[in-house]
């Protein structure tokens, strides 16, 4: 019997006995299906994380203030240091090595942004003009800050798409004005649009929709601030090419420490250590994921063997019969590596349509990015059908080995 004759005889055995057949197959579909969902899942997660944590740059240390619900805990807190100063950027700046500059940045609590055309609910972020050599933000019309701006203390902004639409509409936003507290700005540029806010490993980083950015000089002097608040809110520092950024980290914060009078008023973040641990997660999701797929695999895998077991005592008497003609041992047992073959193909198929299936419904109802790779199919694919030979191989042979006088007396 040659490999088509004995594909079409596993296909009618198949098709004989369909909802067995498809009962069986249900382990393989659910494994595979399990296995691509779960690393479109982690490949779109991975993908998400490196593009948010590479627009706050990679070779960049972030200094936070820190938010204190209570008052009473920042009422002592400011009785050791007042907040992140520019005297902390300038200290940073000279005596941190491999430090290539500091960037200023000031939250602005706006209570009121408007304009003609309508109002808005932005963030306000004062920043220095060279923010965007270490923050990547795409200007899609229009400049961003300049020196010129932040010297003559401009009375200037970049606003994100969404802020935009809020406030202009479809219609156009360069040289428009906008209001924000007591304060008319004119817009000098527009951001493209960028991926939503989202949390990295507890740090939380926001996408530039719904941002206004005006000159750092101009909200520390005309934009007033709560009391006790800190009077810069972030420090962006970049390093140089070849400085060690993580170790570099350490020596920034025992700076720190010093200037605030160990209060613990800031913090810290590196963005190559929340890429590093972000990576960690991601390899530890994606083994608990396997395993659960992998124990789908084995129980369809168990499947498999015991529906091929319950074939090999159903056909007995045609395998006596066909041993009698002629048949050899390895024609009885390809005969049934291949019908366990393709029931582990065919479940492996399914399970593929369904994988794609489930990162789509992902990616469309709960807004998670999904990426389905070629991978993740061949990975899923020569598991099931691997899967599909290997528990197939003990009842073929077992087939193989019956006796043939034996099998015509069970006929």
């Amino acid at each position: 019997m040659d490999f088509r004759e004995a594909a079409a005889s596993s296909i009618e055995s198949l098709r004989a006995h369909a909802l067995r057949s498809g009962l069986t197959m249900l382990g393989i579909i659910f494994g595979v299906g399990a296995v691509i969902a779960m690393l479109s899942i982690g490949a779109g997660a991975e993908r998400e994380a490196l593009e948010m944590i590479d627009a706050l740059g990679m070779r960049n240390i972030l200094v936070q203030a820190k938010d204190y619900p209570r008052e009473n805990d920042l009422v002592e807190v400011r009785k050791k240091s007042p907040g992140i100063l520019s005297r902390d950027a300038d200290a940073i700046a000279d005596a941190v090595p491999g430090v290539e500059t500091v960037i200023r940045k000031v939250m602005v609590e706006p209570y009121k942004v408007l304009s003609p055309q309508g109002r808005a609910k932005p963030r306000v972020i004062g920043v220095s003009y060279d923010y965007t050599r270490l923050v990547r933000l795409d200007v899609a019309e229009g400049r961003f800050l300049d020196a010129l701006d932040e010297a003559t203390f401009a009375q200037v902004c970049v606003i994100g798409e969404g802020v935009r639409r809020d406030l202009f509409g479809f219609g156009r936003a360069l040289g428009q004005v906008l209001k924000v507290n007591e304060h008319w700005l004119t817009v000098v540029g527009v951001l493209a649009a960028s991926a939503r806010d989202r949390e990295v490993q507890g740090f939380k980083i926001s996408g530039t929709a719904n941002d206004i950015y005006l000159p750092v000089s101009t909200a520390e002097r005309k934009f007033a601030s709560r009391p006790l608040k800190s009077p810069l809110d972030e420090l962006v520092v970049a390093m140089n090419p070849d400085a060690p950024v993580q170790e570099t980290g350490a020596v920034l914060s025992s700076l720190l420490d010093r200037l605030h009078g160990g209060a613990d008023d800031y913090t810290v973040v590196v963005p190559e250590a929340l890429l590093a641990q972000s990576r960690k997660t991601q390899r530890l999701f994606d083994l608990v994921m396997g395993c659960i797929a992998g124990i789908s695999l084995l129980v369809g895998g168990i499947g498999i063997m015991n529906i091929m077991l319950a074939t090999v005592l159903e056909r007995t008497g045609e395998i006596g019969v066909r041993r009698a003609l002629g048949a050899t041992r390895l024609d009885i047992r390809n005969q049934f590596m291949i019908e366990s073959f393709l029931l582990s193909v065919l479940g492996g198929a399914v399970g593929i349509l369904m994988g794609v299936a489930i990162a789509r419904g992902v990616a469309f109802y709960a807004g998670w990015r999904t990426i389905v790779t070629l991978t993740s199919i061949l990975l899923s694919t020569g598991v099931s059908v691997t899967v599909g030979l290997a528990f197939g191989l003990y009842p073929a042979v077992r087939a193989a080995r019956l006796d043939p006088i034996e099998s015509l007396r069970h006929q």
